[in-house]
């Protein structure tokens, strides 16, 4: 079987790209991973240990027919059964044409475009409620005097972050005006101002099977993050109440495919921060803790019966390191030229 994962740029900010291939080829070592770059020096593209063979993709910005036209020529000349979008920008896409890919016998396993849009910020208030957590005090503006309204209402410092990405602390009205502009100017409108809430950050990653049932669950706690708030050092945990409100998420709506739940916990008291609707960049953490996401998300997508255990051991660590690989830059002027790597 040949898999796709996008999402391979594994830098400081890592993809979850690399996670999900590692998963599915220590799960079975026939499988053949595909790397989807959109960047010729994306280090997936030179992990050979990890991906069979990289392509290059135009931007999910320009459209969706330059990249359902490599999608087939990768099935064409090499061969792809399936497909893992990890990336947000690209997410979209996939969904609104998993029919499609499904017609040219390239398999996907993705939320509906109705589950896609519960990420979203102004949507999160709703779904906290929904699954009976709490949804910071967050105020949605468009223009400066409305942020410098809603910065004064909820106090500083607070969170001055875009409706999908980019979040930052402002300790001031300037900052809060800093941060506004900058968000906007990349991402546009609405922006959110919210307030800051206090406890341990914990992440629980899933994926359902689209009918109200749980494929696994892993929750962890953060020890260390980057400056870009990626974890860094990071601990499984056994919190019933987290691992609940997970359930309780995918059986509400129904969701389908991989998520993480972002949130800050104190005690039984559980705070929504985000929603993502991927696998996020440390999905091989579980892996390794004893559920295979990635493995169990593609028995399903091919209508095979799944491991649905969901034992873990609680007190397992990951610890992500820096690497360097040394290769001949012909590599890299090769998959510039040709688009793909020698595979």
């Amino acid at each position: 079987m040949i898999v796709a994962v996008s999402g391979i740029n594994d830098t400081d900010n890592p993809g979850p790209g690399i996670g999900v291939a590692r998963s599915l080829k220590e799960s079975d070592a026939s499988i053949k991973t595909v790397g989807l770059s959109y960047d010729v020096q994306d280090p997936g593209n030179y992990m050979d240990f990890v991906i069979d063979k990289s392509y290059l993709l135009t931007y999910p910005s320009r459209g969706w027919e330059p990249i359902y036209s490599r999608l087939l020529y990768i099935k064409g000349t090499y061969g792809l059964d399936a497909v893992i979008p990890t990336l947000d920008a690209e997410l979209p896409q996939y969904i609104k044409y998993q029919d499609e890919l499904a017609a040219a016998g390239i398999k996907t396993f993705l939320p509906n475009s109705k589950q896609f849009e519960l990420r979203s910020k102004e949507n999160l208030k709703e779904v906290s409620e929904t699954i009976g957590i709490v949804y910071p005090r967050t105020k949605k503006v468009y223009n400066i005097d409305q942020l410098t309204e809603a910065v004064k209402e909820i106090g500083t410092p607070c969170i001055v972050k875009g409706n999908y990405y980019k979040a930052y602390k402002a300790g001031s009205v300037p900052e809060a005006v800093y941060y506004f502009t900058e968000i906007s100017n990349e991402w546009g409108f609405p922006i959110l101002v919210q307030e800051i809430v206090k406890g341990e950050e914990m992440n629980v990653i899933g994926a359902g099977d689209g009918e109200g049932g749980v494929l696994g669950l892993v929750a962890i706690k953060k020890m260390t993050t980057t400056s870009l708030g990626k974890i860094w050092n990071g601990v499984t945990i056994k919190h019933e109440r987290l691992l609940s409100v997970a359930e309780s998420f995918v059986k509400s709506y129904k969701w389908r495919g991989p998520f993480e739940l972002e949130c800050i916990v104190d005690g039984d008291n559980i705070i929504m921060i985000e929603i993502n609707p991927r696998f996020p960049a440390w999905v091989y953490f579980a892996t390794g803790a004893g559920i295979n996401l990635p493995k169990r998300l593609l028995d399903t997508m091919f209508g095979k019966e799944c491991d649905r255990d969901g034992e873990y051991e609680a007190g397992v660590m990951m610890v992500r390191y820096t690497y360097e690989i040394v290769t001949n830059i012909h590599r890299l002027s090769t998959l510039a030229t040709k688009g793909e790597s020698d595979g």
